[in-house]
């Protein structure tokens, strides 16, 4: 079941933070990366595994991939974040796909944009749903 609260979040902090909607879907999960991370990973071994030193690592690995991936309109940087998360997170990713071109249109920023699709906001809420339901939280 989406987590609306969760999908809202997202949003409202892609527009107060700035971020692009790669990075919201990242942040949306930040509790339970950083979780992840503390427990399983030695990735962040030189930050304290904080809450700001993780939220700033996913803002960074997250940064390129507004207006689709590489900044060029290419995958959406909502599915790309959804899969950054699953990855983090250790779920399988291969439904991300199929599951948001379902439900946005298209896979590729510039198609999504372009044929007016689906919003950002939209994007980023279907690909923090699709995580959930791959997370199963």
């Amino acid at each position: 079941m989406m987590d609306m609260e969760r999908c809202d979040k997202a949003v409202e902090r892609k527009h107060e933070l700035g971020c692009n909607c790669c990075q919201a879907v990242l942040l949306a999960f930040e509790k339970e990366i950083r979780d992840k991370l503390s427990t399983d990973l030695d990735v962040f071994a030189e930050c304290s595994v904080s809450s700001e030193s993780v939220r700033q690592k996913l803002v960074s690995l997250g940064s390129g991939f507004g207006a689709g991936m590489g900044n060029m309109d290419a995958t959406c940087g909502a599915l790309v974040g959804a899969g950054m998360v699953a990855g983090l997170l250790g779920c399988k990713t291969r439904s991300l796909a199929p599951e948001f071109k379902e439900r946005v249109g298209a896979l590729r920023c510039e198609d999504i944009k372009k044929n007016k699709l689906c919003s950002c906001d939209n994007c980023v809420r279907h690909a923090v749903e699709l995580c959930e339901n791959l997370a199963e939280f």
